[in-house]
């Protein structure tokens, strides 16, 4: 198979102008071959129009779904078309920070075999700094938001996987639609004995657009405490071990006046989750996990002040 240094997958849902920035940023990377994969979940057809003139006659390709099937389902489907060595996300509110950013990331992939992903970093176009919005590590390392760490996880805006990794962990679960499928990805290839680093050298610009931005009330939140519970269960949790976890986000969506929304998403998830217990977490990846995650959450009284209590961004 003729293979190439990587493919740039953008999922797109309307955002015409600034899915239309993401592509020109991406077909704009220089210093290595590589094909952009656009994936439109459900556009206008207006948008859909704009997309399709934005990649004729470019090193791209246009797959349209006619629907929403979720971030994780989407980012499948793009990396399934291509054939890319290194598969990139980006989101389509997103630029590369410099032309030379895809080169980076991939040369990063390719200087240390042992990597599945690497997270970059992701600052708010408009101001330059780091978007909060976006930082998906324990909050005592945003001080090394410029520096290199091994992580659990990376952030959707911006990434490269490793597409041999990728195959090897099964790619994306589905079942998460939206929220947490990062996570869900790197713990399964932290089991298989890949790893994952933070890049806060290898920067994307984000615009933070409001267009189809799905809030704390109005979804988000059930997706996140859903999720987070189904995956826990996937490795190896039983219910009992993860009343504590539930009880702090009922208490921090009752704060949040979400108290319903965080009770049908835990039945979600028990539903989800029926059958679903995988095989308990390994010593080592246990050990992976404690050095690099566990380690920076501080105590279980700093948690419940800075992670269960504070107020969800937007809320009321």
């Amino acid at each position: 198979m003729n293979t190439y240094d990587a493919d740039v997958v953008i999922l797109a849902l309307d955002r015409p102008a600034e899915t239309e920035a993401a592509i020109a940023s991406a077909l704009g990377q220089r210093g290595l071959r590589h094909h952009v994969v656009v994936v439109d979940q459900g556009s206008h057809p207006d948008t859909l129009a704009r997309l399709a003139r934005a990649v004729t006659g470019k090193d791209a390709t246009l797959v349209s779904l006619g629907r929403n099937v979720g971030v994780a389902a989407g980012r499948n489907r793009g990396a399934a078309t291509g054939r890319g060595r290194m598969i990139v996300g980006l989101d389509n509110d997103a630029v590369f920070a410099t032309p030379d950013t895809l080169a980076a990331a991939v040369a990063a992939l390719d200087a240390d075999p042992t990597l599945a992903a690497i997270g970059f970093r992701i600052l708010v176009e408009h101001t330059g700094e780091d978007d909060l919005l976006s930082w998906g590590y324990p909050s005592a390392l945003l001080a090394r938001a410029g520096d290199t760490f091994d992580a659990a996880t990376f952030v959707g805006a911006g990434h490269a996987l490793r597409r041999t990794a990728w195959e090897q962990a099964g790619g994306y679960d589905e079942a998460l639609f939206f929220c947490w499928e990062e996570l869900d990805f790197c713990l399964r290839a932290i089991a298989q004995g890949w790893r994952v680093r933070y890049r806060g050298d290898i920067e994307v610009r984000h615009k933070v657009s409001a267009e189809r931005r799905l809030d704390w009330a109005d979804g988000r939140w059930f997706q996140f405490v859903r999720n987070r519970l189904y995956i826990a269960r996937k490795q190896g949790q039983s219910w009992p071990a993860l009343l504590p976890r539930a009880g702090a986000y009922l208490l921090k969506g009752a704060r949040n006046g979400l108290a319903a929304e965080t009770l049908r998403a835990i039945g979600a998830a028990a539903r989800m989750g029926a059958g679903a217990r995988g095989a308990p977490t390994s010593a080592e990846q246990r050990a992976y996990l404690d050095r690099h995650d566990r380690a920076h959450r501080g105590t279980a009284l700093s948690r419940l002040r800075t992670e269960v209590l504070a107020r969800l961004p937007g809320s009321a």
